[in-house]
């Protein structure tokens, strides 16, 4: 019954977490709708991750930080821009003009994207005569064509039966015309616009993290970062300063629960939860979230679910596991053997006569493996792993 229990505190984890992050667009959501204004909104969030991380940062890595260089600096200064300012921001607007549940569908695109920026730096590696390459590639195109049938295409009303109304099929649309629309098509273009911009971070982050190893340190600084950043250009572009204040209200709440939830504590809890089970089985949940959030939508905000927005759904999490399945034979075929394999054949010797930070240090770099060696991962298995590490909305 015990092992049972253990074996199942991973997937109760996620799932839980899947809830959480519904949650946070559900209720970002309502803000937005309500007037909250989403250059402050990014401002807030940020800021109360980084003051929840900053204590585990320093206290848990404080002995295995590496330092921080000025080109280190840089890097996250960049990592920032692109995360925290570029990403949340258009997310938010996008969001704003389109509903939770599209937004959460239209973002599962984000492995592919990633796999393509991979491609293009020449950090990812394609044999088209390999079924592993091929999946990989059919799977982008799959996701590309989901995602471009949620923006052009809406179909009819899909009816739920916990909806408090019914509308008639003669307020469906089956092509992409009006006002509505085209707030819709501006919508979708923002979140495609915004993942884009968190590939270009996971790029980006996979290389600094060679260099600083740090995760929570590093995850401490962007959002740190990100604040600073956020900061100024809320203040140029924000000059109402109403726009700041905050009562006891949604606004109030969406901020700390962003921050805090869908941003400091899933990032611990995703991390313990892929350190067991590896990145793909975190990343396997993501669907899990957009049902909750279409579900939750629909009763919360009476959301109206489209047909075009199911079925190019159902094509983007096809795609999406068509890509995971890619990586997982990628890195089986570098390795010749699964990780947790490798490391059961290895022997860690453990000098004496030093202090615990040292022994650590001088036990990584003793590693000594029998058989076919240590794994080898590539750049763009790098990247692609933290893809699926991380939610870009969360």
């Amino acid at each position: 019954m015990e092992k049972l229990i253990e074996k199942s505190k991973p997937y109760g984890a996620m799932i839980s977490l899947q809830f959480g992050y519904a949650g946070m667009n559900i209720i970002t959501k309502v803000s937005l709708n309500r007037g909250m204004n989403h250059f402050v909104l990014v401002v807030y969030r940020h800021a109360a991750a980084t003051v929840v991380l900053a204590p585990f940062a320093f206290f848990i890595e404080r002995k295995v930080r590496p330092k921080l260089t000025f080109l280190i600096f840089w890097q996250i200064f960049v990592l920032g821009l692109l995360g925290p300012v570029i990403d949340q921001n258009l997310y938010y607007l996008g969001l704003k003009l389109t509903s939770p549940t599209y937004a959460c569908a239209l973002s599962n695109v984000l492995p592919a994207m990633t796999f393509v920026m991979a491609l293009i730096f020449r950090m990812e590696k394609v044999n088209i005569k390999n079924l592993r390459s091929q999946a990989k590639i059919v799977g982008t195109i799959v996701c590309v064509g989901g995602a471009m049938l949620m923006t052009l295409y809406k179909g009819p009303i899909l009816p739920m039966p916990w909806s408090p109304h019914h509308q008639s099929p003669d307020t469906s649309s089956t092509a992409v015309s009006g006002i509505d629309n085209k707030e819709w098509i501006m919508g979708s273009l923002l979140i495609i616009a915004a993942t884009l911009a968190w590939s270009a971070l996971f790029i980006l982050q996979a290389a600094v993290l060679k260099k600083y190893s740090a995760q929570l340190s590093l995850a401490t600084l962007i959002c740190f970062m990100g604040t600073i950043q956020a900061t100024v250009l809320s203040l140029a572009v924000v000059r109402d300063p109403s726009q700041w204040a905050l009562g006891w209200d949604i606004n109030l709440l969406t901020a700390v629960y962003s921050g805090v939830v869908a941003s400091a504590i899933a990032y611990y809890v995703q991390g313990l939860c892929i350190r067991v089970k590896g990145p793909v089985f975190a990343t396997a949940f993501s669907p899990l979230m957009m049902i909750i959030v279409a579900i939750m939508g629909s009763i919360i905000l009476y959301e109206n679910i489209f047909l075009g927005s199911v079925v190019g759904g159902v094509l983007i999490a096809v795609g999406l596991y068509a890509v995971l399945w890619g990586k997982v034979k990628d890195r089986k075929i570098s390795t010749g053997k699964s990780v947790s394999e490798v490391l059961s054949n290895c022997e860690v010797m453990v000098p004496e006569n030093q202090n615990k930070a040292d022994d650590i240090e001088a036990a990584s770099n003793m590693l000594v493996c029998e058989g076919r060696g240590a794994p080898e991962f590539n750049s763009g298995d790098m990247a692609i792993s933290i893809t699926e590490n991380n939610n870009p909305k969360m």
